[in-house]
């Protein structure tokens, strides 16, 4: 696209000094947070039973070490087609609008997560369990790719500009609220017997997720268009080439936006997949600590990170969001070596207050800065696809695949977490050096 083109589409960018009304946010807000709850909630939930259930009922023929890794790759496989669902779903949303593509992305990942809580085991179907397994996470996963996307880009273009960085950090902080349920549904059916547990008992939080789905789709699908994206659409109607094909206008007008935006994201996932997913399996099968006590330590954590998450988008907005992200990148690379002190201590109030300064302050940091970081990275006409191709491609290599890492690598260690620590190091310099870079390069508004 030429110069002048490029040009003529920043100019399309619109002014939200004033904004929509609160009573209009709150509408827009409850219907993005209401996707984003069954995304995080699915993928948590199953992150949980990767480790205490998946292995033991559809790997049974394998080593419990083993059958870990196995369950912990059927948990990254969902993230394999979180890119091509995020572009074709990111694409429906730039060309079409984002409500359509909000709409289509909650269906899918209900009808994944109910299929998962009605799938028979092993023991039932032999082999076809499995492979059943990983078509429902593909799914979940293909679902997925545009939900957190398609729900910050919704809301960036609702509220004030100023307010951007705590607006979409309540997206972030939704998250949260996910993890804490699932943990909250998965502690409960903990405390049946193991028989019960095993046999049905676990199924239950995943067929609980129908109450969330019906009303995201009930909210969603009365929402409007986001204002700023109509005007855009509108003024753009004359230049067909740009709204064609968003991925192809994304990839060669803003290339270093998007490499910027995928590294950026490297130590926030890594470092959170570790903290939410791999956390209960090395408290558990690792260190030899209750179920019980693994999750309780996650649920107080992760309300921790709950509440940091909108104080720190607060501070992005009044700061500058490449400050507060630098700031959590940093905290998170130098806490990597005291948070395993904490865990190693092998006492559980250490273990949750270590997890708990991890997720609340390093990673509430760059949770959120986040939203607002991304969103201004990109212009309205491919915002989206913008914001879901950074998020997914990046999920691939540093979100799903990280408790399988942790996984190898506390294996490899013969249990020492040295080299996972070092690995989480590296992420977040990623991240530190993708926030730096991004300072030179134009924020679109």
């Amino acid at each position: 696209m030429s110069e002048a083109n490029l040009d003529r589409v920043s100019q399309l960018e619109v002014p939200q000094e004033q904004g929509a009304s609160k009573k209009t946010i709150r509408k827009v807000m409850f219907a993005s947070i209401s996707g984003t709850v069954i995304e995080w909630y699915d993928y948590s939930l199953y992150g949980a039973a990767a480790g205490l259930v998946i292995n033991k009922l559809y790997f049974p023929n394998l080593s419990p070490t083993i059958a870990t890794l196995a369950a912990f790759l059927t948990f990254a496989v969902g993230f394999v087609s979180r890119p091509l669902g995020g572009v074709i779903i990111a694409h429906i949303g730039d060309r079409y609008g984002r409500k359509p593509a909000l709409i289509f992305a909650v269906v899918l990942m209900g009808i994944a997560t109910l299929a998962l809580g009605l799938l028979p085991t092993y023991h039932h179907i032999g082999i076809w369990a499995t492979i059943a397994l990983v078509v429902i996470r593909l799914m979940q996963g293909f679902g997925s790719g545009a939900e957190l996307a398609g729900a910050q880009t919704f809301v960036a273009e609702y509220v004030p500009i100023k307010q951007r960085g705590f607006y979409t950090s309540l997206i972030n902080a939704s998250t949260g609220v996910a993890i804490l349920l699932s943990s909250l549904a998965f502690f409960l059916v903990t405390q049946l017997p193991d028989e019960a547990f095993m046999s049905w008992g676990w199924r239950v939080p995943f067929l609980f997720s129908i109450v969330l789905f019906i009303v995201a789709i009930y909210i969603r699908k009365h929402l409007d268009e986001t204002p700023e994206y109509v005007k855009s659409m509108e003024k753009a109607e004359s230049n067909k080439k740009t709204h064609a094909v968003p991925l192809k206008a994304l990839i060669m007008n803003s290339p270093k936006n998007l490499i910027c935006g995928f590294f950026s994201l490297a130590g926030h996932q890594a470092n959170g997949y570790l903290l939410s997913v791999f956390s209960i399996s090395y408290l558990t099968n690792t260190l030899g600590m209750e179920k019980s006590e693994g999750l309780i330590a996650l649920m107080v954590a992760v309300t921790v990170n709950t509440i940091m998450t909108p104080i720190m988008g607060k501070m992005a907005d009044k700061y500058g969001t490449t400050v507060v992200f630098s700031f959590g990148a940093i905290f998170l690379g130098a806490f990597a070596f005291p948070l395993f002190w904490f865990l190693d201590s092998g006492n559980i109030v250490l273990a949750t207050l270590g997890m708990c300064i991890a997720y609340g302050i390093g990673h509430g940091a760059t949770s959120g800065a986040q939203g607002a970081f991304l969103a201004n990275l990109f212009p309205t006409q491919y915002r989206y696809s913008g914001i879901a191709l950074s998020r997914e491609l990046n999920s691939v290599i540093f979100a799903g695949s990280t408790p399988v890492i942790a996984a190898a690598l506390i294996t490899f260690g013969d249990g020492d977490p040295t080299y996972l620590i070092y690995y989480l190091m590296f992420c977040s310099l990623l991240t530190l050096v993708a926030v730096q870079m991004a300072k030179g390069l134009k924020e679109h508004h």
